[in-house]
Formats: structure tokens, sequence, C-alpha cells
């Protein structure tokens, strides 16, 4: 199904991100003429394995002249660019601006060209579940915002359905769930969990965890989400949808500093510290059912195929030192 990619026009934004420049690399294997629009604010030319075969924007999605267009000749489009969850929690009008305002421009404009925009895909997150009363969390269960971030991501959910709906717009909405992988940079302050402790063990530094360390997430790896990605950009039946992507099963912090560790072939050294104003989610784990029913996506990577993928990345390129 991904063949349909082959030498057509494609936007993605936020494209020299962690999430972006995997998505943006496997689209040029695919033989499509891809265009990356970024601000740099996170994201890293030097992410982007495949840089000279991509046309590159620097530039914000709410430059709305410059987006517009790079737009007008795009088949698909993949939003991938946010403010992170850090930044919207320090600067909440930051993250409304880009997450929000920035996401209502891209639709708008994609609205304009009608059926040329043949779908949009818009990165979501997990994360506006909050703390919830099931497990393992449905699409269809309560929605509880406990962050900036959450909200915002909600907000072009929300705005994705809309024009679905009253325009036509051929959108589809992936909530991500904690993402790990090649391009995670561990020097990224913003960056994930599993990224530090890679960097915390090559260092010989005490692995952090805030608050007990039994809180629970559906860790994902990389290689994953992008085909999750991919897929949902050309399968007929997501059209409209709006799908979990993750593994469906639940790894405590504790858990995960255990096998990062012994990685690096030692016990982990674990140092307690406060919780912080973001880490207010419990227990995370998702249903992939929906994505596997309609999307013919299932996961590829457990946990501990996904983290010796990611060592090998790692010591690729740090040589086992960050």
């Amino acid at each position: 199904m991904l063949t349909g990619y082959a030498a057509k026009r494609v936007l993605v934004t936020g494209g020299a991100g962690f999430v972006g420049a995997n998505v943006t690399d496997r689209l040029i294997e695919l033989g499509a003429r891809v265009t990356v629009i970024d601000d740099l604010s996170t994201g890293r030319r030097g992410n982007i394995a495949n840089l000279a075969e991509v046309e590159f924007v620097e530039c914000s999605i709410l430059d709305e002249d410059s987006v517009k267009k790079h737009i007008a000749k795009s088949e698909y489009i993949f939003h991938l660019a946010a403010k992170n969850i850090i930044v919207s929690t320090r600067n909440p009008r930051e993250d409304c601006h880009t997450n929000i305002l920035g996401t209502l421009n891209l639709l708008l404009l994609a609205r304009d060209r009608g059926r040329d925009v043949r779908r949009f895909v818009y990165a979501s997150s997990a994360s506006v579940y909050g703390n919830p009363r099931h497990m393992p969390i449905n699409e269809d269960d309560g929605i509880n915002t406990l962050t900036p971030y959450s909200v915002s991501k909600l907000a072009g959910e929300n705005y994705c359905y809309a024009f679905y709906e009253s325009y036509g717009l051929s959108t589809v909405v992936l909530r991500y769930s904690n993402v790990y992988g090649r391009n995670q940079n561990p020097s990224n302050p913003y960056c994930g969990v599993v990224a530090k402790y890679f960097q915390s063990c090559s260092q010989s530094e005490p692995l952090l965890i805030h608050g007990d360390g039994d809180q629970t997430r559906d860790f994902t790896c990389i290689p994953d989400i992008v085909e999750a990605t991919l897929l949902a950009g050309v399968c007929p039946k997501a059209v409209g949808g709006i799908y979990n992507v993750g593994t469906g099963i639940e790894t405590s912090v504790n858990d995960l500093a255990g096998r990062i560790a012994g990685l690096f072939g030692r016990e982990a050294r674990i140092e307690y510290v406060d919780r912080r104003d973001i880490d207010n989610i419990r227990r995370r784990v998702l249903n992939i059912e929906k994505i596997r029913r309609d999307v013919r996506w299932v996961p590829a990577y457990n946990l501990d195929k996904g983290l010796r993928e990611t060592k090998k990345w790692f010591d690729s390129v740090h040589g086992g030192r960050a």
C-alpha cells in the first residue's frame, strides 16, 4: 500500500524533528517528493538522513505566505510540527499559537485546495486521555486534558474532524503514545525518558525517576509510529478517523530503567526525585484494535526489540557514550 507515495508530492511539517525526520526519510525511501517545513526550534537538519533529496523550508507553520505556496503543490500533508509538552507547560500562550492556530492555518490552506489534498494526517497524543478510568484506553473513552499541551492537541483533533465534516477534507488523527528510538537526541532537554536513560547509562550516571517509578506508559518504537502514520495517509477506511498508535503493553518506569541498564551490562542505579508538573498521568496503555482493524497496522516492535534497535543506533552515533 505504501508504494502509492512514489512520485507524489508530500509536505511534512516538523520534518526535522524526532518523529518528522523519521517519517521524511521513509517517504524518500518510498520515492515521494518531500517538502519539509520546520522552524528548527527543536528540530535539526541533521536528523534527516536524506536531506539532499528534500526541499527544506525553514519557517513557522504560522507563516501563512510561506506555507501556502508549499501546500499548493502538495497531495499529502503530514502535520507533525508542535510545541512539546514541556514548552507548552512553561508557555501556554506559545503553545496555543503554534499547536492550535498553526494547525488551523494549515487546515484552512488545505481546505482551499479541495480534493487536490488527498490526505491530511495530524499527529496528536495519548495525553488527551489524562488519567483514564479503564485500561486499556479506547479511542471513544473519556477525555481528560490535564496539561496545556493536551488541550492544544485536542483542539487540533477537533478542528481536523470539523474540517472533515464541514468541508470534506480527508483528515486522519493519530494519538501517539510515548515514542522512542532513532533520532531522539538525548542532548535535547525536551526529549523523552528513553533517550535520557540511554545518555545516563552511557555516562555512568544514575537514572532519575520522578515519583515512585510505578507510573506506567505504552512505549512505542519509532519505526512502528512511521509505518502507522504512512498507512493512515493512504488507507481509504481511515478517513475521518481517530486512532491510537501504541503497543497495547503497559510498562512501569522502574521496569524501563532496569531494561535499559541491562543493555549496558549493569544493574540500574536509580535516584528518585520529586514529581514534575507534567508527570500527572499514573497509568497508560492503549487499545490498538481499531487501527489494526481499519488500517491493517500492528506494531512490529515490542519493548525489548525496540530498545535493542535503539541501542544499536545510539552506539553508532555516540560510540556507546552520549
